[in-house]
């Protein structure tokens, strides 16, 4: 008599019970790894958005942009995000020159938008809400906790 050829049901089962750990413990470490590039990316684009808000605030304490572009009660920071982007004439500069500070507005990665919160000098450190004066500081608008506890918008 020969030996039947292939696998029995109960060989099956156990490489199928076997696969489904398999891929229930996988799943978790690749949502954390997903959360943690998202997070990486945030910590990103907020380093990019603070250095140009101060590379603008560099620029109006050195003379580099004055006159009508800086408004009175402004501190020297941006007036908005927007600003960055299009830039502001050089001070003295008949050619029309125009200092840029970004390229774009970056996307939140936590909220998938450009919206983000921000707040003036003016503004206290716990406001909840922009004042409209200048443009002091970034943060996300999320209200996700990261894998270190803390709240996204207080970075």
């Amino acid at each position: 008599m020969t030996k039947p050829h292939g696998y029995t049901f109960v060989e099956l089962l156990v490489v199928t019970a076997l696969v489904l750990i398999l891929a229930s413990a996988v799943l978790p470490m690749a949502r954390v790894t997903v959360q943690r590039t998202r997070e990486a990316e945030l910590h990103r684009v907020l380093r990019e958005m603070r250095t140009a808000i101060d590379k603008y605030k560099d620029a109006v304490d050195h003379g580099l942009i004055g006159g009508t572009q800086i408004r009175v009660g402004s501190e020297g920071y941006p007036p908005d995000l927007e600003t960055l982007v299009e830039g502001v004439p050089v001070q003295n500069d008949a050619s029309g020159r125009k200092l840029k500070f970004l390229r774009h507005i970056p996307i939140d990665p936590m909220m998938k938008s450009t919206d983000w919160g921000l707040r003036s000098y003016q503004d206290r450190p716990d406001a909840t809400t922009w004042g409209g004066q200048n443009v002091f500081d970034v943060h996300t608008k999320s209200e996700g906790i990261a894998l270190d506890g803390t709240k996204y918008r207080e970075w």
